[in-house]
């Protein structure tokens, strides 16, 4: 039998609720960066009424986590934010500019779902910047540097026109942004050909922006979440390299087939190492969270030599 492009770690679910020392009836979809050799979470979690916070853990292995007494991120008390958050704060991801990490988030309220910014130098004070979308959108994650001064984002707002697709935006500040395009849409009769949507912020490889994504099948007992990856241009993120044909993830344990959310494996993370490989983190039919690696040669090679268009 051919092994599996990601490897699952052995001691999976890596965090459970029960890790919790606040109640709450999940963990998943985390962010996850490497700082002084530290491994930093942001979590999300269902409270016991349903709405979701983010919560924070460290490792020093980035399989081991340890999470703090106290939530990171709730929602806000102080207008604007309050308006946008009051259903929670969902799904984070963070990226590293300069000497500040950056968290989007997905914001929702009553009048839908928008994306929070808000950012951190130490992990223990998080400052809001400003809600950078209308409704409705969510999944937006950062590239890591500025294009021809620009910041770049991938993004999927919903339509009721085009299945929801991965879009890039450009920024002059990481506040407005605009200068938006489709990159990748669901592909018919296809593992993702529901919706699609951008997981772990993008990272630098030899070969361009690797960016592992979700895609959605609907089957006749439901929706299923798998994750795929693609491949975009080192000095031009809009141009799109390769999406691979296959799926690099799909449900598979009992807690990724079961749960919250049955048949769901959903990411908001990957670490690349020196050594070649990468982390990705992904959440478990939305109520546990699991970690694995792959090489990122072979991710870059999947994008590359079995491609299929991605509009």
């Amino acid at each position: 039998m051919k092994e599996p492009i990601v490897q699952r770690y052995p001691g999976n679910p890596i965090l459970t609720p029960d890790d919790v020392p606040y109640p709450v009836s999940t963990v998943h979809n985390a962010a996850v960066v490497k700082a002084a050799d530290r491994y930093f979470m942001v979590f999300r979690s269902h409270l016991r009424n349903g709405r979701s916070i983010l919560g924070l853990a460290e490792s020093e292995d980035g399989f081991r986590f340890r999470v703090r007494r106290e939530p990171f991120l709730i929602p806000a008390d102080d207008p604007p934010f309050r308006d946008y958050e009051e259903y929670g704060v969902e799904d984070p991801r963070l990226t590293r500019l300069g000497d500040t990490y950056y968290l989007t988030y997905s914001a929702y309220s009553r009048y839908g779902v928008r994306i929070g910014l808000a950012a951190t130098e130490d992990f223990r004070n998080v400052r809001r910047i400003a809600l950078i979308t209308q409704a409705d959108c969510r999944n937006v994650v950062l590239f890591p540097q500025t294009f021809d001064g620009r910041y770049a984002r991938l993004d999927r707002p919903h339509s009721g026109i085009l299945p929801w697709s991965i879009w890039i935006s450009y920024s002059p500040d990481l506040i407005h942004w605009g200068d938006s395009r489709v990159l990748i849409r669901p592909a018919a009769y296809h593992w993702d050909e529901m919706k699609v949507g951008p997981g772990a912020p993008p990272f630098l490889t030899e070969q361009g922006w690797l960016q592992i994504y979700h895609g959605v099948f609907q089957t006749m007992a439901g929706a299923v979440y798998r994750l795929g990856v693609a491949l975009h241009d080192t000095t031009d993120p809009a141009r799109v390299l390769g999406v691979a044909d296959e799926w690099i993830l799909e449900p598979q344990d009992p807690w990724e087939r079961g749960g919250y959310v049955p048949n769901v494996v959903f990411s908001c993370a990957a670490v690349p190492e020196p050594d070649g490989t990468v982390k990705i983190y992904w959440g478990g039919a939305d109520t546990v969270l699991c970690a694995g690696t792959a090489q990122i040669a072979d991710l870059t090679r999947l994008c590359l030599e079995k491609p299929r268009p991605p509009l």
